[in-house]
């Protein structure tokens, strides 16, 4: 069993709807989320959505207890729709599935995310495929850890290290952009220094808060959504976080 995972904000929730007890123990954002989202639209060839407004009717891919479901009842939420007004077809978003799916018009929509967006235009875009912003922020990035694990203090101590190095490392990719893009994307992703330019220019900056209470708020928020649309228990968000841990991170980089 993992003693610590890198996730993003809807994990955790699932796992408490599980009956696994676990906590948030550092949480990382984008600096203007909005205009560097991770995830966009994608519209398969020949269908006609510009705006929020036009996924009435649609297929829209669908996979509830992954990030990208919750961003799909966000962007319903955020264009006054309800789940009855589009179709969602179940769908577990397992590397390129979704684009897949949208070229081979299994679905209207889907959200798609980093170089996938880059390669889906590329290969569709004389079809017709398209690719729209959603227009809200889905930038979560957290480490999550049993509650069993984190009630022994050695392990918890180590983590507590885990996530000074983590924030540091985060500061070490963004001064770094060419030595990460080679490094890593190319030496063990398979991409390309283009593809990788293309991923370090959409990541945009990062932001660690020290404080969690606006991401306890934000949290809560798309519990209270996922709760109202999968018919779940009600969470208090936050009993989700270790409160322990919630100024490493920011001390580490202060420190440096």
């Amino acid at each position: 069993a993992l003693d610590v995972g890198s996730v993003a904000d809807i994990p955790p929730i699932h796992a408490t709807w599980t009956g696994l007890k676990v906590k948030i123990i550092a949480a990382k954002f984008r600096k203007e989320p909005v205009a560097h989202p991770i995830y966009q639209l994608g519209i398969a060839p020949g269908v006609e959505v510009k705006t929020l407004a036009d996924l009435r009717g649609k297929r829209i891919a669908f996979s509830p207890g992954q990030a990208q479901g919750a961003l799909v009842l966000r962007v319903l939420q955020a264009a006054s729709l309800e789940k009855e007004d589009v179709d969602l077809i179940e769908l577990p978003s397992k590397g390129d599935a979704y684009p897949v799916a949208l070229s081979g018009k299994q679905v209207d929509v889907a959200p798609i995310s980093g170089v996938l967006i880059k390669r889906y235009l590329r290969q569709y875009g004389a079809d017709g495929a398209a690719t729209i912003p959603h227009g809200l922020r889905d930038d979560p990035a957290h480490l999550y850890a049993p509650q069993a694990v984190l009630e022994d203090p050695a392990k918890a101590a180590a983590l507590g290290e885990y996530v000074r190095y983590w924030a540091l490392a985060a500061r070490w990719v963004e001064e770094h952009p060419k030595e990460w893009i080679e490094g890593y994307y190319v030496a063990t992703q398979g991409l390309n220094t283009e593809d990788g330019q293309y991923l370090v220019d959409a990541d945009g900056q990062f932001d660690i808060p020290s404080d969690w209470n606006d991401v306890i708020v934000r949290q809560q928020a798309t519990i209270d959504l996922l709760a109202k649309e999968l018919d779940k228990p009600a969470i208090k968000a936050e009993d989700l976080f270790d409160r322990r841990f919630e100024a490493i991170a920011t001390n580490a980089l202060n420190a440096s």
